[in-house]
Parts: structure tokens; C-alpha cells; sequence
């Protein structure tokens, strides 16, 4: 980490803004433990994409974290717990840290957007605060960790994006957001899937093919119940 910024999951970014998301709007459970951290990942709302992950994703994702010393694992009662370092490792105020972790959580937003989003986390002023962390998130010596994206045909305002996944890839015009499955393309241009985001794509494949059973379990039971065939 001192050096260079690794290039991070989708996983691993959803981990890390859970982290910095739950330390500010429900203090007293922070840090969280393993169980809550993968609540807050598989939230239905303020989330974008919408994940499925497995106790061991998330673990697998901790443990990533921990080496770049972004996340770190503390004892306390019956269960470890974990606590993000984004402030202190990547050197940027409480007011940048919110910024990063609603384009973490949700994806590209603009800064009316952004906003509107952190005010549980932080009240901006005006709009044009948030431009001007942006900016200096954008302009950072060390490396800018976030992008204003090209302003979508129709689009009133332009979105920004974390680079924490690296630069993300062009937007096809009229998809009006991430790509299906959220992720950015890396720093070398390749297109492939990381590692975190296949299994978290695998994970959703799971759950639809265990409720696909289920179904299929219930289709049958009727039938045989009512006397006709499935194929009937």
C-alpha cells in the first residue's frame, strides 16, 4: 500500500464500504462482526449491484483487505470483529472516506446524487462541497481515487466513480450505469471477471438454481396431489 493502490473486487470494495458505512450509522455494533458484515453486503437497499455472498466470500475478502492493511480484525466478546482503515492508510479526510464509500455501495453517482446519499453518514453544505472533496479525490498526489465519468447522452449532470477498481470501462450509450454485474475493467484494460466478482456471480447462480428445485418440488407435489401430469 505504500507504493501503489492493489486493485480491488467487487467483493472487497463491497466489504470495505459496508465497514465505513456501518461505523457511522449504527456506531454502537461497530466494529462488526462477521455475521453483520455479511448482512450489510447482501442488503437489498442502497446497494448496487444487489450480492449474494457467502460467509467464506466475505472471509476470503477480509482476509484480502487485511495484507493491504485496509481492514483490520479485532477481539472483543465472543466473536472477532473488523474495522476499516480507508482514513488512515489512504490519507484522506472523514468527509472523503463518506464520498468513497456511497460510490463503493451504490456505483457511479453524481454529486447531487452523492449528496443526497451520505446525508446519514454526513451533511454536506451544498452541492458544491461535494464537488470540491471530489475534486480532491480526483487530484490527489498519490493517485486519484476517484473519476468524473463522461456526461451520458440526456444526462443533465456527469457521475463519478471510485478507482479503487480500477478505471471503469466505457458505458455503451443509454445504459444509464454500471455494467450487470457492477464490475470496472482494471488498470490493463482487461475485461476478464476478478476472482471476487465469479463468485459472487456464482453464488447468485446457486441461489436461482436451488429455488428452481424448490419449485420444480412443488410443481410436483401438486400435481400428484390433483392426479394429473407435470406435462399436463
Amino acid at each position: 500500500m505504500t507504493q501503489a493502490l492493489p486493485i480491488l473486487s467487487l467483493v472487497e470494495t463491497r466489504v470495505l464500504g459496508v465497514l465505513a458505512e456501518k461505523q457511522r450509522t449504527v456506531p454502537d455494533s461497530y466494529p462488526l462482526t462477521l455475521n453483520s458484515l455479511v448482512s450489510g453486503c447482501n442488503q437489498k437497499t442502497s446497494r448496487n449491484p444487489v450480492l449474494e455472498l457467502s460467509e467464506a466470500q466475505v472471509q476470503a475478502a477480509i482476509d484480502s483487505l487485511k495484507g493491504y492493511s485496509l481492514v483490520a480484525e479485532t477481539s472483543g466478546g465472543r466473536a472477532f470483529r473488523y474495522e476499516h482503515n480507508i482514513d488512515r492508510v489512504l490519507r484522506i479526510p472523514s468527509q472523503s472516506v463518506i464520498l468513497l464509500t456511497v460510490l463503493m455501495l451504490r456505483g457511479p453517482q453524481t454529486a447531487g446524487e452523492l449528496r443526497i446519499a451520505c446525508d446519514r453518514m454526513h451533511n454536506f453544505a451544498d452541492i458544491s462541497s461535494v464537488e470540491g472533496f471530489l475534486d480532491e479525490l480526483a487530484e490527489r498526489p498519490a493517485g486519484a481515487l476517484v473519476v468524473k465519468l463522461a456526461r451520458l447522452p440526456g444526462a443533465r449532470e456527469s457521475r463519478w466513480a471510485h478507482l479503487l477498481s480500477g478505471v471503469p470501462a466505457e458505458e455503451p450509450a443509454g445504459t444509464g450505469g454500471a455494467s450487470a454485474d457492477g464490475a470496472y475493467a482494471s488498470h490493463d484494460a482487461s475485461h476478464d471477471a476478478s476472482l471476487g466478482e465469479v463468485a459472487a456471480l456464482k453464488a447468485n447462480v446457486a441461489r436461482l438454481e436451488a429455488e428452481l428445485a424448490s419449485l420444480k418440488a412443488l410443481v410436483g407435489r401438486v400435481c400428484s396431489e390433483l392426479g394429473i401430469s407435470e406435462a399436463g
